[in-house]
């Protein structure tokens, strides 16, 4: 591996590379993706080679060149041979400059395959037109599903064809499964995990279940019987590890929501304008004598629509007197009790109309001066997303979507999802005090969960485990980069989640380049299983060949098949013989390697 100085080009010609513009933990990722999985030369274009992650990407093997350009220009696409490239990647940027520097390769290069990393993603759609041969893609956008899930503690899924496919593990995997995609699953240890493992043949669970009882009993392999153990011995220890499979549901699950505690926090939540227990113990005090008076005035009339009538006139300072029909006497037509009934109200209403025009103005005003506003006292049983970058904003806005309250944190001021959350009526926590601080205003006693997606693996780790000393029994939830730092997480924390939003989404952008449609990823603990579409075109690798063919151990699962001028997908197809042909859809799950190598057939031999 070379690396270059600006502007001076690879040391040796290249071509039929592959170029990745960033260097960033998403680029680290592409990159490994690129070369391990692939095999490719790979040439990366960074802004600065001793920040973020351009150090690592240069100590990778495999890597033809590092090429250092404070932007991407016309001059640091030609460092970097774009004219004879294959690929592009752009995973770094804003969207506005990752388009500009899409059409410039292609006008350098009219047969590239552009893949960009947009957040804007209808803006992504229609760029995507202007291109020949490009996708758009947000990183945010593919690892912000997996982020929600764990926060809920439910699986996340992928829409196929009408259907939503997730991973269920152990108990919950239904008679339904469509394949089983993980086994030997230990919790403390996930690198006992296996993904994707060896299959069995459709009749093999119908022989165990032969040989296991048959007319003679259980039989071991070689037809010697196995006696049952006496029963004075214990049953042998289950042999640890538990399975994952993935299921199909009709509908996207969502959170079930409980109206009686909502609608209990909502009053609560109202009480929150009351500023001061004093206050509140006013109104309450005038709302109880202005019920006890409407009582009487109901008792004396025996009419209730003329009772709400005079009293909502008293409320307002608006009602009639009642005149005395005897001067002398000093009596009326409503009595004594009518008289005193109409004073209290009238007194209590002018209490009520101040604090009431107090709330509007409030509400009104700091909808005016644009700040976000802080989580009333009625939040409960939510989640608090730390960190509103682009991640963080996805999974809060996801969340909120699902029907769960949810409640931000975010020491920048300025950052762009604040706007964005704050549209959907969600509270923010703003300021850069101690975590303990901001948790306790997030209301961190009352939730369920804490997301915490900043960019930077200590600053998540800190909220963490601030978190779960302010709240023993909170979910936590936490972006970390590093494979190793999150084994030791799993290992410390229980009722813990950690996902890398690089791993999730660089196998995508990796399968993208290539020319792959990845519908999206699931998330068996740190590992991904990507649930990818590919099309039989004519002279494509994939031609003639069969399940047996494409699936291998580890790597590929055929779950569905959807033949030539057919819409209609066929789930666990069970002719493993039948020949692929053109104009033919299959839909595989696929580890990164499995689809890596089903890709490779597709560049190579399509």
């Amino acid at each position: 591996m070379t690396s270059e100085g600006w502007g001076t080009p690879p040391v040796e010609p290249i071509s039929q590379h592959y170029i990745v513009c960033g260097g960033n933990a998403l680029a680290h990722r592409l990159v490994l993706e690129l070369v391990e999985h692939y095999e490719v030369p790979v040439v990366v274009l960074v802004a600065d080679r001793t920040r973020d992650h351009a150090p690592q990407i240069e100590q990778l093997a495999g890597v033809a060149a590092v090429v250092e350009y404070p932007n991407i220009t016309e001059e640091a696409l030609r460092a970097v041979s774009v004219g004879t490239a294959r690929g592009l990647a752009l995973v770094e940027g804003s969207d506005q400059e990752n388009i500009h520097a899409a059409l410039s390769a292609q006008d350098h290069n009219p047969d590239i395959r552009i893949v960009f990393r947009m957040f804007n993603q209808r803006l992504g759609e229609n760029i995507e037109r202007l291109l020949r041969n490009g996708a758009a893609l947000s990183g945010s956008a593919t690892a912000a599903p997996a982020f929600a899930a764990a926060a809920l503690g439910q699986p996340n899924s992928v829409e196929v064809g009408g259907r939503y496919l997730h991973v269920a593990f152990d108990e919950a995997i239904t008679p339904d499964r469509i394949c089983v995609v993980a086994d030997r699953v230990d919790r403390q240890d996930l690198s006992k995990l296996r993904l994707l493992a060896p299959q069995e043949g459709d009749s093999a669970e119908f022989v165990r279940l032969a040989t296991e009882f048959g007319d003679d009993g259980p039989f071991r392999p070689g037809g010697v019987r196995r006696e049952p153990p006496p029963a004075t011995e214990p049953e042998p220890e289950p042999v640890p590890g538990g399975v994952a499979a993935l299921q199909a549901l009709p509908i996207e699950p969502r959170e079930v929501t409980n109206w009686g505690r909502r609608l209990y926090w909502r009053l609560l939540d109202t009480m929150r304008f009351f500023t001061s227990a004093r206050l509140r113990l006013v109104l309450l005090t005038a709302l109880a004598a202005v019920l006890m008076s409407f009582a009487v005035l109901w008792y004396l009339s025996r009419d209730f629509g003329w009772t709400v009538y005079i009293s909502l006139l008293d409320l307002a300072g608006a009602a009639q007197p009642d005149q005395p029909t005897d001067l002398t006497a000093g009596t009326g037509t409503g009595g004594a009790w009518q008289r005193v009934a109409q004073v209290v109200i009238t007194i209590c209403g002018i209490t009520f109309a101040p604090v009431a025009t107090a709330i509007a103005v409030e509400v009104l005003g700091s909808g005016r001066r644009g700040l976000p506003r802080n989580p009333s006292a009625g939040t409960r049983d939510h989640v608090i997303v730390l960190g509103l970058g682009n991640v963080g904003t996805r999974v809060a806005t996801q969340l909120h979507e699902l029907g769960v309250p949810v409640v931000c944190m975010e020491r920048d001021p300025q950052a762009r999802g604040i706007a964005a959350v704050r549209a959907l009526g969600i509270p923010v926590v703003l300021g850069d005090g101690p975590f303990e601080e901001q948790l306790r205003r997030a209301r961190l006693k009352h939730s369920r969960a804490v997301v915490a997606v900043s960019g930077d693996d200590a600053t998540n780790l800190e909220a963490a485990l601030e978190a779960r000393h302010g709240n023993p029994d909170v979910r936590v939830v936490v972006r970390l980069f590093d494979d190793n730092f999150a084994r030791h997480f799993y290992r410390t924390l229980d009722n813990a989640a950690s996902r890398s939003v690089s791993y999730l989404a660089a196998p995508a952008f990796a399968a993208a380049l290539m020319g792959s449609e990845v519908r999206g990823t699931l998330s068996v603990f740190r590992h991904v299983l990507l649930i990818a579409e590919l099309t039989v075109e004519d002279g494509s690798g994939l031609i003639g060949l069969n399940r047996h063919d494409l699936e291998d151990p580890g790597g590929v699962r055929v779950i569905a098949v959807a033949f030539a001028r057919s819409a209609q997908l066929h789930w666990n197809f069970p002719d493993r013989t039948r020949r692929l042909a053109p104009g033919d859809r299959i839909v595989v799950a696929a580890s990164r390697s499995g689809l890596a190598r089903l890709n490779t057939v597709l560049v190579e031999e399509g």
